[in-house]
């Protein structure tokens, strides 16, 4: 057994020795979920790219692919992607994969949000009843989608009080914290159903249209950035559009629920 482990070892460190290396700035909701545990290996094994993820949120991801300081961006904030690529810091945007936005809260929610007519009416049951809420406040795409749902509800985050926490952090953290106060929270759906510490918290209202979140990827653009593998973050691109990807992530599943649903189109 010790031998065969040994064999093992050799093996994969020969594979990763070989491996072309790049860098991809991706979503803290995106690693959480644990999909890129089951898509990285493939990757590696199919196009022998060994792909380094710096796990940030979305609008730290455009910093470092502004900076170039990545080869490839993986993100989820439609208005922020679409900027940075009409600003040519990445050559285009391809969707990739789609879940959902979803309210979490204390199972005897006292905001009452189970029966909201749509994500508005919620956040406007929980502003009205000023009960905990944690926010990412981070930048990320996820606190991106929050303040326009705030707004849409014609609500503003800068005039509430001591019940709203804008903790600063990614969204395992966020969800620590949520758990930690009982409070109300805003998550992606994958990154929810992944989480371990979920204490007296369940999920409490999804399925307004409005909640759809969309992930994309963006390469950055080699001729801002001469540095930075374009051969690689093509590579890698045409294997997140392939149907190895599809069956991936359409089959990754926690207690038989989807966490994404793969959308990506052929050119």
């Amino acid at each position: 057994m010790k031998r065969l482990f040994a064999i093992l070892s050799a093996v994969i460190w020969a594979v990763s020795a070989q491996a072309e290396t790049m860098k991809m700035a991706v979503t803290t909701s995106f690693h959480n979920s644990g999909l890129s545990d089951v898509l990285l290996p493939a990757i590696l094994e199919e196009t022998g790219l060994e792909v380094q993820l710096l796990v940030v949120g979305t609008g730290q991801a455009l910093r470092l692919g502004e900076a170039g300081d990545v080869d490839a961006i993986l993100v989820h904030s439609k208005a922020a992607e679409m900027a940075f690529v009409e600003a040519r810091h990445g050559t285009h945007r391809r969707e990739i994969m789609y879940n959902d936005f979803v309210f979490i809260g204390p199972m005897a929610d006292g905001a009452g949000i189970a029966g909201a007519e749509s994500a508005a009416d919620a956040l406007r049951r929980i502003a009205g009843t000023e009960v905990p809420f944690v926010s990412r406040g981070d930048d990320s795409g996820t606190h991106k989608k929050e303040l326009s749902l705030w707004a849409a509800a014609d609500l503003d985050p800068e005039s509430f009080g001591a019940w709203y926490n804008a903790v600063g952090a990614g969204m395992g953290a966020s969800l620590n914290t949520a758990s930690g106060l009982n409070a109300y929270i805003m998550s992606d759906r994958a990154s929810w159903l992944n989480f371990g510490n979920k204490g007296e918290l369940a999920l409490l209202f999804a399925g307004d249209p409005v909640l759809f979140n969309q992930y994309a990827y963006i390469p950055v653009n080699p001729e801002k950035h001469g540095h930075v593998k374009a051969e690689a973050a093509k590579t890698l691109e045409g294997w997140l559009t392939s149907e190895t990807a599809r069956t991936l992530i359409n089959e990754y599943k926690i207690n038989g629920e989807a966490l994404f649903v793969f959308n990506a189109q052929a050119e």
